[in-house]
C-alpha cells in the first residue's frame, strides 16, 4: 500500500521541483537555506513515494483507552504492542518488515542469479580489508553506538531446517574451511493476497525506538532485569551488570557481544537508575512501577535525542545536517537560519517532532528491509583497540578485537577501569565505510550469542551480500532508481578510483549487477559524510519516521508519561553529560570536545 498524504498541492509541487533540481545539483552543493529546503522537500517526496506496507492481514480492532481516560498507565510494553492504540499490533515484535520500494520491484533472487557473482568472491575481492582505513572524524564509541541502536531496531528470523540452507560454492583458490559454504536462509512468511505479493519477513525485535536492547522485548526477560526497588534495573556492587553462565552481561540483547556493547549497556543501565533517583526526589510518592515506566520513557527519549543530534551529526559532518537534525528534535524556530525558513507552514519543521501530532503517512509503521540494508556498517570495526590510561599517557596496550568479544569484554573490564576503557574508545578511530575495509575478524567469525542455526564459523561479508539478494532488496542502480536518483551508466561514474573501477568490472561486468552494499561503499560520500548520499535518502525518510509514528515521542511526549523532571532531564543532557555523570574522571577530557562521538583530546594535550 502506498502512503496517502494531505500535503497542500503547492507544497507538493515545490517538493517535486526541488527534488528534480537536486538530481542535477545535489543538496550538499547548494547554499545553506536552499539545501535545508531541499532536504525537507526530499523527505516529503520520500514519504509520499517510498513507504509500502507488506501486511496484507485485516487490521486488528481498535483498542479502547483505559477506563480512567489515561493512556500513560499502558506505558511501553516489552513486545511493542499498544504503542499505537488504534492498531495495538503495529510495530510489535514478530511483525513484518515494510518496504521503501514498490512491491513489484521486490524480486527475491534465487538459483544462479542469487550466486552471480559469487558472494564469497565479492567478499574476497572487493570487501576484505587490505589496510585499515580510519574514519578520522569519529571515535570508536560511534561504531559501538550504532550496533547498540541496531540491536533495538531489527533482527531477522533464520530457518532452523538445515535442508533450507544456501549453498555457496567455494573456488579452488579459496581457503575457506567448508566446501560449499552453508548459510541458513531467512525464514519468510507466506506472500499476501492470492500470492501476488513478494515474500516478506518478520522482525524478531520490536520495530519501535524503545530501547528493547536494554530493557528486553519479552516480559519475562524484562522482569528479570529489574531490582523491584525504586524502579531501578539490577546492577552489581561494582557498578557493572551481572553476567550469565557464559560470562556475558545480563541485559535485553546480547547477540554479537563485544566490549563496545558492554560499555554502552552498562552506561545506560546506570543512567536509568540515576533517572529513577531524580524522579523519586521530585515525586517521592511514585511507586516502583511508576518510577520504572517514567525512567524508561526518559532513557529512551534521551537515547533517541543523542542519536538524532549527536551521533548523526558526527557521522554526517556537514553543517546543513547539524541544523537539519536539530530541527528534527527541537524545530527551526530556535535555529540561526534564514528568516525564509522560519516562514514554513510545516509545524514539524517549525517546532520539532516531539509533541507534534503522530502521523504514519497512510502506511502501517514498520522498520523496512531497505533500512536494514543501508545500516550494514561493519567496516566501522577496527582490527584492534589501543587500551590507554587516563592517569598515564605513556601506557598503551593493543588488544585484538577477537579478545574483546563475548566473555572477553568482562575479562578486560577486570583488567582496566571503565574510565580507561571509555577513554580508549574516545581516542580510537573506527574504520571508514568503504571498499577494502571489511574487518577480517568478521570475515572469519565465531558468532557470540547468535541464533543457534548459524554455523560455528561465518563470513559475515559474504552473508551481507547474500541477504540483500535473498530478501529482494534491489541492487545498487535499481535502488537509486526507486529513490528517483539518476542511474549510473558506467563504473567510472560510481568511483574515480581506477583500481576499484577495474575490480568492479572484473567482478560484475555490468554496472547494473553491482550489489547495493558494494555500490554504497564505492560511492564517494558528500563532504564530511561517513556514508553515501544514496544511503542517506533512506536515512532522511526513516530517521524522522521512527519518531513521528511513535505516540511517546509525539502526542504523548508530555508530563503524564515523563514527568516535568523527566522532560527536563532529556532537554538538559547529552552523551557527554551522561558519561561525566557516571565516570567523573572523564569530565576534563570531555570538556575539550563538542561531540562525544568525535575524537577526544589526549590527556594533557588541551590547548597545545
Amino acid at each position: 500500500m502506498q502512503t496517502r498524504t494531505n500535503t497542500p498541492v503547492l507544497d507538493r509541487f515545490t517538493s517535486y521541483a526541488l527534488e528534480r533540481i537536486s538530481r542535477r545539483y545535489p543538496w550538499y552543493k547548494q547554499r545553506k537555506t536552499l539545501a535545508i529546503l531541499t532536504l525537507v522537500a526530499l523527505r516529503r517526496r520520500l514519504r509520499a513515494k517510498n513507504l509500502y506496507s507488506t501486511s496484507m492481514l485485516a487490521p486488528p480492532e481498535p483498542m479502547a483507552a483505559p477506563s480512567d481516560g489515561s493512556v500513560s498507565v499502558l506505558g511501553r510494553r516489552p513486545d511493542g504492542t499498544r504503542t499505537d492504540l488504534k492498531d495495538p499490533l503495529m510495530g510489535a515484535k514478530d511483525r513484518r518488515f515494510g518496504r521503501n520500494v514498490q512491491l513489484d520491484k521486490v524480486i527475491p533472487e534465487s538459483g544462479s542469479a542469487l550466486m552471480t557473482p559469487n558472494p564469497r568472491e565479492v567478499s574476497r575481492i572487493l570487501l576484505a580489508r587490505d589496510t585499515f582505513k580510519p574514519a578520522v572524524t569519529l571515535n570508536l564509541l560511534a561504531a559501538a553506538w550504532i550496533q547498540f541502536q541496531v540491536h533495538d531496531w531489527f533482527e531477522h528470523a533464520l530457518d532452523a531446517d538445515s535442508k533450507n540452507d544456501h549453498s555457496i560454492p567455494i573456488e579452488k583458490h579459496d581457503t575457506w574451511h567448508q566446501q560449499p559454504m552453508r548459510v541458513p536462509r531467512t525464514l519468510p512468511i507466506s506472500p499476501g493476497i492470492a500470492g501476488k505479493d513478494p515474500p516478506s519477513y518478520v522482525n524478531k525485535r520490536t520495530h519501535w525506538w524503545d530501547a528493547s536492547q536494554l530493557y528486553g522485548d519479552d516480559p519475562l526477560v524484562s522482569d528479570s532485569l529489574r531490582s523491584r526497588v525504586d524502579g531501578k534495573l539490577v546492577i552489581g556492587a561494582d557498578r557493572l551488570l551481572p553476567v550469565d553462565g557464559n560470562g556475558i552481561e545480563r541485559t535485553g540483547m546480547t547477540q554479537n557481544w563485544w566490549l563496545g556493547l558492554s560499555l554502552l549497556h552498562n552506561l545506560f543501565t546506570l543512567e536509568h537508575n540515576a533517572i529513577c533517583d531524580r524522579l523519586k526526589q521530585a515525586h517521592p510518592d511514585l511507586t516502583d512501577e511508576e518510577l520504572y515506566r517514567h525512567a524508561q520513557h526518559v532513557n529512551c527519549a534521551l537515547m533517541a535525542k543523542i542519536h538524532t543530534v549527536e551521533w548523526t551529526t558526527a557521522i554526517l559532518g556537514h553543517p546543513v545536517l547539524k541544523i537539519a537534525m536539530n530541527v528534527n528534535w527541537t524545530g527551526i524556530a530556535n535555529q540561526k537560519v534564514s528568516r525564509l525558513l522560519k516562514l514554513t507552514r510545516d509545524k514539524e519543521v517549525l517546532n520539532g517532532i516531539p509533541r507534534s501530532p503522530t502521523d504514519h503517512y497512510g502506511v502501517d509503521y514498520a522498520m523496512t528491509e531497505e533500512f536494514a540494508a543501508v545500516y550494514r556498517m561493519h567496516p566501522l570495526i577496527p582490527d584492534q583497540v589501543p587500551l590507554r590510561s587516563l592517569a598515564d599517557p605513556r601506557f598503551l596496550r593493543l588488544k585484538p578485537i577477537r579478545e574483546l568479544a563475548g566473555s572477553g569484554a568482562r575479562k578486560v573490564q577486570r583488567e582496566s577501569s571503565m574510565e580507561d576503557l571509555f577513554y580508549s574508545f574516545g581516542m580510537t578511530h573506527p574504520g571508514a565505510i568503504t571498499l577494502h575495509n571489511y574487518p577480517d575478524f568478521l570475515r572469519d567469525h565465531e558468532p557470540v550469542g547468535a541464533q543457534s542455526v548459524l554455523p560455528p564459523r561465518i563470513d559475515l561479508a559474504t552473508i551481507d551480500i547474500l541477504r540483500d539478494r535473498e530478501r529482494g532488496v534491489p541492487r545498487y542502480n535499481d535502488f537509486r532508481a526507486a529513490l528517483r536518483m539518476p542511474r549510473l551508466k558506467s563504473f567510472d561514474q560510481l568511483t574515480t578510483n581506477k583500481t576499484w573501477q577495474r575490480e568492479l568490472h572484473g567482478v560484475y561486468g555490468d554496472i547494473n549487477r553491482v550489489d547495493l552494499m558494494v555500490g554504497l561503499y564505492a560511492e564517494a560520500p558528500p563532504p564530511g559524510f561517513g556514508f553515501s548520499d544514496t544511503a542517506f535518502r533512506i536515512f532522511i525518510l526513516m530517521a524522522s519516521r521512527r519518531l513521528k509514528s511513535d505516540r511517546f515521542f509525539t502526542t504523548e511526549y508530555n508530563e503524564q508519561n515523563y514527568t516535568r523532571a523527566g522532560l527536563d532531564w532529556v532537554d538538559q543532557n547529552t552523551m557527554g553529560t551522561v558519561l561525566a555523570r557516571h565516570y567523573p574522571e572523564l569530565a576534563p577530557v570531555l570538556a575539550n570536545v563538542d561531540n562525544a562521538f568525535a575524537p577526544w583530546v589526549r590527556v594533557g594535550a588541551a590547548g597545545r
